[in-house]
């Protein structure tokens, strides 16, 4: 069921995010016996919507035997649970919806420890009853419940402690990460951050740009963790390719505190790569959420270089790719390419080529052979454009690019051999 709430101007019509949340339904395998859109005039205290409307459902889960009502909007605790008692079923919003796809997905122990962690936050006003399992999860120590201690009390408690215990574990794992992202950080290869809506291509795109085979469904939320690949570029510049978690309209707060380590990925990129489905019929609102997430993170062309990949090319007509042409942000690199049939992957890798170039500083060095065993640094830590031999100065002449965060060691290692170049 969804709500039609909206009153003015909106980003996408209410049968397309209609479409969308059936979509996320059918991620996790639920059957849609049926999809309603309910014009929402005030939004009722006790259950979001009218009261007739609370009929019509009630017969309908009567009549159809349903178990499970799904409903695209945010539910207070005691909306959820007067639904709930009205409707004889499970209620679940959007919120819970893509918690359960996020626990159904979560693969690696800090992505599975990320969704439990919102997924309990989520849970803390909605405590009816519902947590004592996790007394067994506490090591044996047993129930340490006062007298008089309410249910509810305990099962309060209970869920604090798993929350304290999941923090301490997401702490551990996040140290790993960040350790991790310091040592990519001291080698010499630029990273190049896929960012993107759900379901818009990334992580084929990946597949494409690394020679990989991670996971590329056709779904949303297909892939939840970051994956990082090492590629060579066509001028043999070497990078890091990373794959992040897809956005979504209205993503829920928990996830985005939850996932942020994750996302902060993009914030060390010397180039994003938004990854954009121009074959959706809401590819312009899809792109405003997903800036909207990047803006929380300070991350922005005005911040780090930005390329927009159009994927899905093929998917559209001649007239249809000219007409979103002429609605393209001048200010912003654009490369229109197909993930699947790769056309256009070559234009991008060049638009990467060139977007870091542009970070680079030009750098000619004169090498005397003696010296030669250092050579080895230019290649590993920067882009060597041109090397010749100089017989008269009994040296080799190399013309490189050196991005500017490596600047130092190579001032360190060459200033006394340099003989023209930009600081």
């Amino acid at each position: 069921m969804c709500p039609d709430v909206t009153r003015g101007p909106r980003r996408r019509t209410i049968e397309a995010r209609l479409e969308e949340f059936k979509s996320l339904a059918s991620a996790i395998n639920l059957e849609v016996i049926d999809d309603h859109i309910f014009n929402v005039r005030e939004v009722k205290p006790a259950t979001f919507i009218g009261g007739g409307q609370v009929e019509q459902l009630c017969q309908q889960v009567e009549d159809d035997e349903i178990t499970l009502v799904l409903i695209d909007c945010q539910l207070t605790p005691i909306q959820q649970r007067n639904l709930e008692t009205r409707l004889g079923a499970k209620v679940l919003d959007r919120t819970a919806l893509i918690l359960e796809i996020f626990g159904d997905r979560a693969a690696t122990r800090e992505g599975v420890l990320q969704v439990e962690l919102a997924h309990l936050n989520y849970q803390r006003g909605r405590l009816v009853r519902s947590w004592t399992h996790l007394e067994r999860q506490r090591g044996g120590m047993g129930f340490v419940g006062g007298p008089g201690e309410t249910q509810i009390e305990s099962d309060r408690r209970l869920l604090q402690e798993r929350v304290n215990l999941l923090n301490k574990r997401l702490a551990k794992v996040q140290k790993t990460r960040f350790e991790q992202r310091k040592s990519r950080q001291s080698i010499p290869f630029p990273i190049i951050a896929l960012a993107g809506y759900t379901n818009a291509g990334k992580s084929t795109l990946f597949n494409v740009l690394t020679d990989s085979e991670i996971n590329a469904e056709d779904q949303l939320f297909a892939t939840l963790d970051t994956t990082v690949r090492r590629a060579t570029l066509p001028h043999k510049r070497e990078v890091v390719f990373s794959d992040t978690v897809g956005f979504i309209a209205d993503l829920p707060t928990d996830l985005v505190a939850a996932f942020r380590g994750t996302l902060e990925e993009v914030t060390e990129a010397h180039v994003v790569l938004h990854v954009r489905d121009v074959a959706n019929d809401d590819y312009v609102a899809q792109a405003q959420d997903v800036n909207d997430v990047l803006a929380d993170l300070d991350v922005s062309p005005e911040t780090v270089p930005f390329i927009e990949v159009w994927n899905k090319i093929d998917a559209l007509t001649a007239d249809e790719l000219e007409l979103r042409r002429r609605h393209r942000n001048p200010n912003l690199t654009v490369v229109e390419i197909s993930a699947q049939t790769g056309e256009g992957i070559d234009d991008l890798l060049a638009a990467i080529e060139e977007e870091l170039s542009k970070s680079g500083r030009f750098q000619v060095v004169m090498l005397p052979h003696k010296h030669a065993g250092i050579a080895h640094w230019l290649y590993e830590n920067g882009e060597v454009l041109s090397a010749a031999a100089d017989e008269e100065h009994d040296a080799t002449r190399y013309e490189v690019r050196i991005l500017k965060n490596k600047m130092s060691p190579f001032l360190e290692k060459f200033d006394k051999f340099v003989v023209e170049g930009q600081q």
